[in-house]
Parts: C-alpha cells; structure tokens; sequence
C-alpha cells in the first residue's frame, strides 16, 4: 500500500518540471522499494515489537545526484513517507525518528545506487512511547504518529470502533500532544474525553474499545 501511494504521488511530481529528469533514467520509486527491503532484511524482534530500521544512508551514482539535487528535498519526504506507511502496514516500531540521506558516490555507475540502514535512538536517548495492549512500544519522534483502522497509518488498530483515521500523536515545543481527528467515537485521556490534550507520563488513551498508555523517555 505504501509503495503505490507513493508511487502514484511520484508520478503526479514528475508530470511537471521534472519529467525530463525521470525520462529514461533511474527512478525515484526503485529507491523506495529498496528501503522497504531494508526495512524487511533487517527488522529486529525485541520487547518493544518488531523494530525496523529508521536511518537510511542512500548513495547516488554523481549523474543521478545531479539530476535529483534541484527537488532532494520533496524526494526525501516523500521517501521518508513511505517508510513509514511501510512500517504501518508491517505492524514495525522505531527506535526514533525516521532520517534519510543523500549521498553522491562518484564510484557508483548512472543508474545504480547503494543503501545503508541503521537502527537509531532519537538525540539525546530514545524517544517517548505510545505503548500498545499487547506490550508493543510505538517511539514518538519528531513525525506525526496518526492512530486508526486505515493501513497506512503508523499505529493501525482492529477496533470497530475506532475511526479510520481516529487520533494522532504529534511534537510541539518538546511536549507530545493528542488530537482528537474528529472520530466518531472520540478520544478519551484518563477517562475524559478531549479534542486535543498535552501528555504527561502514565495518561492512559482510549480509542473506541481500545487503551493505549502514554510513556516518556
């Protein structure tokens, strides 16, 4: 799923300004699928889940780098957005937020390319945690984390009563906050329902039938 919306978003870039750029050439949705094996080939099983790789170290033949330096950036996101649609769809965790970067290797031949993955804690320790009812820990880095029933989101929950996209966890000014996505069944801390709330550690989070825990560094 991840890989076709990220696909489909890829070519809608390049009908544009950088049609010439893709022609013929490598393709930016190659260096998504090899990610995602990455992701795959070296996921580790821990106490916290299935953890997955979140650093990723690509090196460009000097043609490519050149020609995907002048949109690098929309390229990283979209990248970084389908690792993480990935890792929904796998049930994987990280370890911190997730990075990418884009190296030129003038050793590499037009068209190929070579990808590292490291596991990594967020700066300064591991991030806060959204911790699951089966024992499973969710890092809360700096990307917004969205809960709900859709398989693209980073924590998919099999609750009827959760919303297809129901909450999402995001950082501000260091503190993690809870917003409500306008769910149907709404979104309770400790027992209150709220539209959107600062956490502090130890709020319990309902979402339809389901309760999550809220944990810091």
């Amino acid at each position: 799923m991840g890989l076709e919306q990220f696909e489909r978003r890829l070519e809608r870039m390049v009908e544009g300004a950088f049609a010439k750029a893709f022609r013929g050439q490598l393709q930016p949705v190659e260096l998504g699928r090899r990610l995602t094996r990455e992701m795959d080939l070296h996921r580790t099983v821990g106490v916290r889940g299935i953890i997955s790789p979140n650093h990723f170290e690509v090196f460009l033949a000097t043609a490519d780098y050149e020609r995907f330096e002048g949109f690098s950036d929309v390229l990283k996101r979209e990248l970084v957005e389908a690792v993480r649609e990935h890792a929904g769809a796998e049930r994987y965790v990280f370890l911190g937020p997730i990075e990418i970067v884009i190296h030129e290797d003038p050793d590499l031949s037009t068209s190929t390319f070579a990808i590292e993955s490291d596991l990594r804690e967020g700066a300064g320790g591991p991030p806060d945690w959204l911790v699951l009812p089966d024992g499973r820990r969710v890092g809360i880095g700096d990307e917004i984390i969205t809960i709900g029933r859709l398989p693209e989101c980073a924590v998919v929950l099999d609750d009827p009563n959760v919303s297809r996209r129901h909450a999402q966890l995001r950082r501000e000014g260091g503190q993690v906050v809870l917003v409500d996505l306008g769910s149907t069944n709404g979104t309770k801390v400790n027992g209150v329902t709220v539209r959107e709330q600062r956490l502090v550690p130890g709020d319990v989070i309902s979402v339809g039938t389901t309760t999550l825990r809220f944990e810091p560094a």
